[in-house]
This record gives C-alpha cells, sequence and structure tokens, in this order.
C-alpha cells in the first residue's frame, strides 16, 4: 500500500478513485512520562518519552485509514493529512488522525 501527502502519484496514473478513509487512535501517556517530560521543560532536552507515544499513535491511525483503503479495493492512499489533539482531563491523553483518499493507480 502507498501512503502519500502528495494528491498525485508521479509517473503513475490513477485509475479509480475510492473516496474518504480514515484512521483514528487515542492514547494515553502515563504520569511518569509527564513527570519527566516536566523536568525536561525546565533543564531543555528532548522528551523522547512523549515522541515514542507520538510515534506508536501515528502508526496506528495510519494502520487503520491503511486497511481501510485496502478493503475498498485500493493499492494507494493520497493527500494525506495528519492531526494531532490532546483529549481529556488537563489534555492527558493524544489523539492522532490520519485522512487520505483512497485510489487505485497502475
Amino acid at each position: 500500500m502507498l501512503l502519500t501527502t502528495t494528491n498525485t502519484i508521479e509517473g503513475r496514473q490513477i485509475t479509480q478513485y475510492y473516496g474518504i478513509v480514515s484512521g483514528e487512535t487515542i492514547i494515553g501517556a502515563n504520569m511518569f512520562k509527564d513527570f519527566f517530560a516536566g523536568i525536561r521543560d525546565i533543564v531543555g532536552g528532548r522528551a523522547g518519552s512523549y515522541e515514542s507515544v507520538l510515534r506508536e499513535a501515528k502508526e496506528i491511525a495510519m494502520k487503520e485509514m491503511s486497511e481501510q483503503a485496502k478493503s475498498m479495493g485500493a493499492n494507494a492512499v493520497i493527500g494525506i493529512d495528519l492531526d494531532y489533539e490532546t483529549v481529556g482531563a488537563n489534555g492527558s491523553m493524544l489523539m492522532v488522525t490520519a485522512a487520505g483518499t483512497a485510489v487505485k493507480y497502475v
């Protein structure tokens, strides 16, 4: 399955448009990650634990979207947009949404 943020596939012809597909995930960060991220905010540096959670959430949303496209008969998703939001009490949960257009190309 080809996944791209572009609206075309260079050198390929899109022969069928199936419609919009999406994948969503909501994932929580635990209090230890919050604590160590707070320390990072004070002393500087990257919050590796949060980066890991972001990466995992994105992969889950992309996989869900890809599976939906495959079930429609598509072999690619074009025009992918990723959105990140915090939800829950004090923004304790991270929601990632991936959406694009399922297509068939040759």
